[in-house]
């Protein structure tokens, strides 16, 4: 009897460590993201309609919709987050409290097609004290906002690449597509960061000064760091942008 207590309380404690990686992702917000990344999807899809013979914008929205297929993103995405964040239980307490509920919420309406289409030719200048200026330098520094905002417009960009090399077997080599692949990673993360602290400053704006340096002190932890590196290899996994 006690050999099959210890293993009950051992699959229900391995159950409770998985739970913990599901949990988070719903606590941090990932499902409203991938919807949002959907329908913005869904409007580059309709971008090429009248530029793309017919046969061409139908495979690029075959292959753009099997790539982007929202339960394989997100079993991608929860899968690699449970092969590169090993505790989970830091990252979740916080994304649970009060303050975590906050960002999460400023970040999901950041990424809202209304939102979106709002600021289709840029975000307003905001103004900050010196003080919020190096909190949100600080916080740029901590977390892969530049990373992550490259990712997500490069799997956009590749939608009519993916159509072209199916269409067109062997147009680019293996080498040579991951090499344009990683130049313009580099390039869109730079693009990015030219301009991620007004960004940051507004996606956050309604962070006071105290909850702002009280998520910098989170972002730039041990937990913080290893969460941000997993969300960052998760988020290549759901995209199909790792190298």
């Amino acid at each position: 009897m006690r050999t099959l207590f210890t293993f009950l309380l051992l699959t229900f404690s391995l159950s409770s460590l998985a739970d913990t990686h599901a949990a988070l992702y719903e606590a941090a917000g990932w499902p409203e993201q991938r919807q949002h990344f959907s329908e913005t999807l869904n409007s580059v899809q309709q971008r090429y309609k009248d530029t793309l013979p017919p046969a061409v914008f139908q495979a690029l929205v075959n292959n753009s919709n099997q790539r982007f297929e929202s339960s394989a993103m997100d079993s991608r995405a929860q899968a690699a987050l449970r092969q590169n964040l090993g505790d989970a239980q830091p990252a979740l307490a916080f994304f649970e409290s009060e303050l975590g509920r906050k960002i999460v919420q400023a970040e999901v309406l950041a990424t809202r097609r209304d939102q979106l289409n709002q600021h289709a030719n840029g975000l307003p200048r905001m103004q900050a004290g010196s003080n919020r200026q190096l909190l949100i330098r600080h916080l740029a520094q901590a977390i892969p906002a530049s990373q992550g905002a490259a990712e997500v417009s490069l799997a956009l960009a590749g939608v009519a690449a993916d159509s072209l090399s199916q269409m067109m077997p062997g147009l680019l080599g293996g080498g040579q597509t991951q090499g344009l692949l990683e130049s313009q990673r580099q390039r869109l993360t730079q693009q990015v960061e030219a301009d991620i602290d007004n960004t940051l400053l507004y996606v956050y704006r309604e962070l006071s000064d105290a909850e702002l340096q009280e998520y910098v002190d989170f972002a730039q932890s041990e937990a913080g760091q290893a969460y941000y590196q997993a969300t960052l290899q998760a988020l290549r996994a759901a995209l199909k942008t790792a190298p």
